[in-house]
């Protein structure tokens, strides 16, 4: 995707909020994703995916996209790319999602508003309470009346 002024804005919005799937998904084996990227398990891709989102995100908001891509080389550590669709309600973002053995990363390619506002900043403030709207709010505990 080009870059505009609001990328890097976008993107930070976005990895703040599924930083808990990525987060899920480090726990997993590296050999592991490579070996189903490699072999173009794509379903089994998607299903690891939908479990990591579904203890943060309501159903269908954060999926597998169409594949992803790997780094492994000798004496160096492996590197996971997975394309990701994240459509919270409004919004459609397609990213790539880079996991690496200590660090997490998103880079948005394209990112689609149903009903766009001609303010950038409009857009990135919607993009941003749609994402909240999305995830499953846990209440804090009320203390005990004595």
């Amino acid at each position: 995707m080009k870059k505009c002024p609001y990328s890097a804005q976008r993107e930070k919005i976005l990895a703040e909020a599924i930083s808990p799937v990525a987060t899920e998904l480090r726990l997993l084996d590296a050999s592991d994703l490579i070996s189903l990227l490699r072999f173009e398990y794509y379903g089994n891709l998607a299903d690891l995916v939908a479990s990591a989102a579904e203890l943060f995100f309501h159903p269908g908001t954060v999926n597998f996209g169409l594949g992803g891509n790997y780094t492994l080389e000798w004496g160096g550590k492996p590197e996971v790319v997975l394309d990701l669709e994240i459509k919270p309600r409004g919004v459609t973002v397609y990213a790539q999602l880079t996991l690496a053995e200590d660090h997490a990363g998103i880079e948005i390619n394209h990112i689609s508003f149903q009903n766009a506002s001609s303010d950038p900043d409009a857009n990135t403030a919607f993009l941003q309470r749609s994402l909240h709207d999305a995830r499953y709010i846990v209440a804090k505990p009320q203390a005990l009346a004595g």
